[in-house]
């Protein structure tokens, strides 16, 4: 049985981990470039701009809105989805430090 060991990490390293985890797949990112050119979106239009059926995109937009990405409401069968400016923020904020604190010239 695997031990998870995830509580033996800060939170900023947690955080910065799910929210990796998400950017981790092309279709995501579209989706995400898709959701930033506008101030909502409703999954039947990121689906026709994606090359990707219907249930392909609404399971990459249940991943980002887990991780906090994107935030969503639903109305019926449709459902309108938008950028989560906080976590965006957040997310950029604990990228900038990981990148800062990581960037050496002491390695080969």
């Amino acid at each position: 049985m695997a031990i998870h060991k995830k509580a033996e990490f800060g939170m900023e390293e947690q955080e910065l981990a799910v929210f990796a985890k998400a950017l981790a797949h092309p279709a995501r990112i579209a989706i995400l470039k898709q959701l930033a050119k506008r101030d909502s979106c409703l999954c039947g239009e990121i689906v026709e701009v994606m090359p990707l059926a219907q249930s392909t995109v609404s399971q990459h937009l249940k991943e980002l809105l887990a991780a906090g990405l994107i935030q969503g409401t639903l109305d019926g069968a449709k459902s309108c989805y938008c950028i989560n400016p906080v976590n965006f923020q957040r997310l950029e904020m604990i990228l900038a430090s990981f990148l800062k604190d990581t960037s050496t010239n002491k390695c080969c």
